[in-house]
C-alpha cells in the first residue's frame, strides 16, 4: 500500500509539472480528470493484485463514469503518468506502462483479437503518445518513443523513435530521420493516403496522355 500511494503522489506531481495550465496544487487536486482516473486505478489495481472480486472492475467503470477516462485495474502501470485532456482514453487489460509517460486525449491501448493472455501493448518509461493515437496489440513500445496524433501503431518501436502515420512508421531514430520531410508535431504529419493517391493521379494523367497521343497518331479515314 506505501508504493500505491508513493505512485500516487508521482502522478500528482507529474500533472502538476507537465502540463502549464496548472495553476496550483488544489486545482490539480480537484479538478484534473486524468489525475482522478489514475486515483481510481491505483485504489483498483490494489484490489485487482489482492483477487478481490467485482469491486475492482465496479470502481475502474466508475472512474470512466465521471472521467471519460478507462483504465482496466488489471493493467501494470508505473508511477508519473501523466494524462492530460483524457477524455477516450482507453487502457487494457494486460497493458504495461513505464515511468513517467505522456498520454493525450482519445488515446488507445488496446489489442488486436479475443486471444487470451498477454494482448495489449508495453510501453516503456518517458513515451508520449499523441492525441488520438492507437497502439494495438502485445508489441513494445521502447524508451523515450514519440507516437504522433492519430497514428495506428502495430508494430514493435524501439528506443528513441518517433513514429507516425496510418499504419505507424519510425520516421526519426535518436537524431537521424529515416524519412524524408517527416516532422514529430501534431499539424506537419506524412499522410501516406494522400501520397498515394497523388501517385495513381499522376499515372492516370500519364495513361491520359498516352492514350491521346495514339488517337492522334491513328490514320483519319
Amino acid at each position: 500500500m506505501i508504493e500505491t500511494f508513493r505512485k500516487i503522489s508521482k502522478d500528482f506531481h507529474a500533472a502538476l509539472s507537465m502540463d502549464p495550465a496548472a495553476t496550483s496544487r488544489l486545482e490539480v487536486a480537484l479538478t484534473y480528470a486524468g489525475f482522478h482516473s489514475l486515483l481510481f486505478y491505483r485504489c483498483a489495481h490494489w484490489l485487482w493484485k489482492k483477487r478481490v472480486p467485482f469491486i475492482p472492475r465496479a470502481l475502474s467503470q466508475f472512474a470512466r463514469f465521471i472521467t471519460g477516462i478507462e483504465i482496466h485495474p488489471g493493467a501494470a502501470i508505473g508511477s508519473g503518468l501523466f494524462i492530460d485532456h483524457g477524455m477516450g482514453v482507453v487502457i487494457g487489460e494486460t497493458t504495461e506502462i513505464g515511468e513517467h509517460v505522456t498520454l493525450f486525449q482519445g488515446v488507445t491501448l488496446g489489442g488486436t483479437g479475443k486471444q487470451r493472455g498477454k494482448r495489449h501493448p508495453t510501453l516503456g518509461s518517458h513515451v508520449v503518445v499523441g492525441a488520438g493515437a492507437k497502439v494495438l496489440g502485445p508489441i513494445t513500445i521502447g524508451d523515450f518513443v514519440k507516437i504522433g496524433a492519430n497514428a495506428v501503431v502495430l508494430q514493435d518501436v524501439p528506443d528513441h523513435s518517433t513514429v507516425v502515420g496510418i499504419p505507424g512508421r519510425i520516421v526519426r531514430i535518436k537524431d537521424e530521420r529515416v524519412a524524408e520531410d517527416a516532422l514529430m508535431d501534431h499539424i506537419h504529419i506524412p499522410d501516406p493516403i494522400a501520397d498515394r493517391l497523388i501517385d495513381l493521379q499522376v499515372q492516370i494523367d500519364c495513361l491520359k496522355d498516352e492514350i491521346k497521343n495514339i488517337r492522334n497518331s491513328e490514320p483519319k479515314t
